[in-house]
């Protein structure tokens, strides 16, 4: 089947007395709108990936993730859609959930392993899919160079520009896109990063290694509420009262934590009045389904 990916997410305002206050213009592009199970920034770090595994006459894929990977999820959705036969190697202990579930009834084949072993992926695939010349490797979270290509196509489709882009940050992948696609477009606005990992520095490395072209930007690493898919009852807060008073859904492992950083900075004054912001919701809404407990 021919791979063909059709992106072009909305931009919408979002309205808030804070804003209003100090003088700001928001607006959030909708990645999560793309599709409804492969979205965001998946689909955008998949459409490469996928075609580069189709040019080399690989048809079965191989990738990595956590018991609630939205990354396992989208390649499994991805695998169906085109054609693909996927399995999915699964960090920890057996466990079934509702995000599982899903890349199975997609049809994908999941193998979990221990977490020490887990921490060596190539070593992973080299012992199982060595026999295997239809089997193609892509990493945990899509991080690839072909992934950073495929983000930084977002730039591309923005009708205006910005002072500020906003964006979660986890493999760094999409980050390093973006920063892409703005110094190919010489876009005049800076980027914000938010790692959403505890001592989230490291991310500087991940995402220079993909730079084309050297780029001042700023990492906000103080908004990751604990760590990777950790959370405090006020960040909780935040989403139940984001996604009341917008009618737009958030997850609290990425999008949320990006838009409390944003915000918290508007609070803070960290924005010239007069200033245009925009945050990438990077989709990930299945990712509510392993942590609906802690809404009760």
């Amino acid at each position: 089947m021919d791979i063909k990916f059709e992106v072009n997410s909305p931009v919408h305002q979002i309205k808030n007395h804070l804003f209003d206050e100090k003088g700001l213009q928001v607006f959030i592009k909708r990645d999560d709108m793309i599709h409804p199970v492969i979205s965001g920034n998946k689909w955008r770090k998949l459409k490469y990936v996928l075609k580069k595994a189709q040019d080399e006459g690989k048809n079965h894929l191989v990738t990595f993730g956590g018991a609630y990977s939205n990354h396992l999820v989208a390649t499994a959705a991805a695998a169906a859609k085109f054609g693909f036969k996927a399995t999915g190697i699964v960090r920890g202990e057996e466990v079934d959930n509702d995000s599982l579930f899903l890349c199975r009834l997609h049809g994908m084949q999941l193998q979990f392993i221990d977490r020490e072993t887990y921490r060596d992926k190539n070593a992973i695939f080299h012992k199982y899919f060595a026999n295997d010349s239809d089997a193609f490797f892509i990493d945990e979270g899509g991080a690839s160079a072909e992934g950073v290509k495929g983000c930084a196509e977002l730039i591309d489709e923005l009708p205006e520009t910005y002072d500020h882009i906003f964006c979660a940050c986890g493999t760094g992948t999409t980050a390093a896109g973006i920063i892409n696609g703005i110094s190919q477009n010489k876009v005049q606005t800076q980027f914000n990063g938010i790692p959403v990992l505890k001592n989230g520095g490291f991310i500087k490395n991940e995402i220079d290694q993909y730079l084309a072209t050297p780029l001042t930007y700023h990492l906000h690493t103080q908004y990751h509420f604990g760590g990777y898919a950790k959370t405090t009852p006020e960040l909780i807060a935040f989403v139940k009262s984001f996604v009341a008073d917008t009618g737009i859904l958030i997850e609290p492992v990425y999008t949320a934590k990006m838009l409390y950083a944003l915000f918290d900075l508007a609070a803070k004054n960290r924005f010239k009045y007069g200033s245009r912001i925009l945050a990438i919701h990077t989709g990930g809404l299945w990712g509510l389904m392993g942590t609906k407990n802690k809404f009760l």
